[in-house]
């Protein structure tokens, strides 16, 4: 994997106006996927300076049609393919770097609110593909903050962690989505405004929850080679790795007894070895934040922190601005939008390019770093500053 390290760059990126059509959605506007994807992708290809015709390959994020995303984007291809935001970016750097294709647009598009998907209750969307997602729906978990919930309470009983410290968390993401023009969620929240929110599932209040709204992203990964020719300072893929639990899924030992932290060690381990870099050079951290408990068990599980000591930095402020080690510095999907993780790999390339406004956090950035634990498949990206 060491020989992959730095082979890829990414070229261009491109996100729709997530806060204007929020609002133009909360007037009743309807969105379409596709336009939304298409908007993304016209918008990286600006960003990188290139022409739809030197797209060579495509990887679109689902609940894009693979065959139907070329056809509206009208793309001929030598390489396709489908994959989540993570996988994504991996199949990207692998089909790069065995000749596959140069040039490849990774596009998301998702009318999630428009089309008024369901993500709880006994037609929750993705149950036949996630089967614990309805497994215990005789005893009312039919969604995943129900599943999240549990996991946060166990969590809690055998670290310390408080409610107080998931505030802490959700408040200074929050932050962060205050400072960019493009979050839907930009009003700060205090820790003791967010105790005083509703319960949806206990521990978890509404505040814990992600965004539900319709969005597009799109990235433009080619080699390190090209990139260096383009007009944006060079971002590269120094390191992946991934590790899936699927013994026991149902049961939720993997969830609960285990809080997925072998996998995420396995692939901690792999993108140490592939990159040459550990937690100790990460300047700041992307985290998949569908629900606020995500960011305490992947900083832990990740190496960030030792088991049980999340706690901590939380306490000493070292996530929110200003601290040492960022989390979610757009806002992620509490404060930004809820794009499944693609506008996670936006933020972090704009924070390495030295291009994230008021919310940059350091002209001297050179690593930030991805983590990802969706159903006990953890996985990480490691994005490096070029010279």
């Amino acid at each position: 994997m060491k020989a992959l390290s730095g082979v890829a760059a990414v070229a261009g990126i491109g996100e729709t106006d997530y806060a204007l059509d929020a609002e133009a959605s909360r007037k009743g506007k309807s969105f379409d996927a596709y336009e939304l994807a298409s908007t993304a992708f016209r918008r990286a290809l600006d960003d990188a300076g290139i022409q739809r015709s030197d797209i060579d390959g495509l990887i679109a994020g689902p609940p894009l049609a693979l065959e139907r995303t070329g056809e509206v984007l009208g793309l001929d291809l030598c390489y396709a393919a489908q994959a989540d935001a993570v996988n994504a970016v991996i199949q990207a750097v692998l089909a790069i770097h065995a000749g596959l294709a140069e040039c490849i647009a990774l596009v998301y598009g998702n009318n999630q609110r428009s089309a008024s998907t369901a993500y709880g209750g006994p037609q929750a969307m993705g149950g036949d593909r996630f089967l614990a997602y309805v497994q215990y729906a005789p005893w009312g978990l039919t969604s995943q903050g129900a599943l999240y919930a549990m996991m946060a309470s166990r969590h809690m009983v055998e670290t310390g962690f408080t409610s107080a410290d998931l505030g802490a968390v959700v408040a200074g993401i929050r932050s962060f989505a205050a400072m960019n023009p493009n979050a839907i969620r930009r009003r700060p929240l205090a820790v003791a405004d967010y105790l005083e929110g509703p319960l949806i599932c206990e521990p978890l209040r509404r505040d814990d929850y992600c965004l539900i709204n319709d969005g597009g992203v799109a990235m433009i990964i080619t080699t390190a080679q090209r990139a260096r020719k383009l007009k944006r300072p060079l971002v590269t893929l120094a390191g992946f790795g991934r590790h899936d639990l699927n013994r026991d899924a149902t049961s939720l030992r993997p969830r609960l007894i285990e809080r997925y932290q072998p996998a995420h060690h396995e692939a901690a381990a792999a993108v140490a070895e592939m990159s040459g870099t550990g937690p100790e050079d990460v300047g700041a951290v992307q985290i998949y934040d569908s629900f606020s408990v995500h960011v305490p068990i992947a900083l832990e599980g990740f190496g960030f922190c030792a088991p049980g000591e999340a706690a901590r930095l939380v306490r000493t402020g070292q996530l929110a601005p200003g601290g040492r080690l960022p989390v979610n510095s757009g806002g992620g999907m509490l404060g930004e939008s809820y794009m499944q993780g693609w506008n996670h790999q936006i933020e972090a390339v704009r924070q390495l390019r030295g291009m994230a406004g008021d919310r940059q956090i350091s002209s001297a950035l050179r690593h930030v770093q991805y983590l990802s634990d969706v159903a006990g498949k953890a996985a990480t990206l490691l994005y490096r500053r070029g010279t």
